[in-house]
């Protein structure tokens, strides 16, 4: 399941994304806001789709969207067994699903066109994680920071 919220500033780009996910049949979830409200505050809304994906982390993704991403991405992060990625360009996309099976993919409303943000999401929906040892090997070390400090 795709989980998929914003802030008042993401909201817009939330709607268009939904649609999208629509039109190529993914299942998903919105997680509000469901109206447009200018007092939305990112960590309220972060944190319903972090707690979905800390959850089931293998089975479960997540779209957040802000202003800057930076605040989603803050908030997402300190849930254990995230790992959300900003969706800069196509290569930094790509990267955090290869390299380091992003679960949430985090969008900069002010700053990405529509196009480009239905770009990028289709490139992290399709790109598999590489199984690659050495990142492999790097979740594992993730894995045992976040079981040293989520007691």
């Amino acid at each position: 399941m795709i989980y998929i919220s914003s802030d008042h500033r993401g909201f817009k780009l939330k709607e268009d994304l939904k649609k999208e996910l629509k039109r190529i049949g993914e299942d998903f979830k919105d997680l509000g806001p469901f109206k447009f409200k200018s007092s939305d505050d990112y960590p309220d809304f972060a944190k319903k789709v972090a707690q979905k994906i800390s959850k089931n982390p293998e089975q479960n993704r997540g779209i957040l969207i802000c202003g800057s991403s930076v605040g989603m991405l803050i908030v997402a992060n300190k849930f254990k067994n995230v790992r959300a990625a900003p969706a800069i360009n196509k290569e930094i996309v790509r990267m955090s699903k290869s390299h380091n099976n992003s679960n949430i993919l985090c969008f900069a409303a002010d700053f990405i066109s529509v196009r480009k943000a239905k770009k990028l999401l289709d490139i992290w929906l399709k790109e598999p994680f590489s199984q690659d040892i050495r990142h492999k090997r790097r979740l594992e070390k993730i894995q045992k920071i976040e079981k040293e400090n989520f007691k």
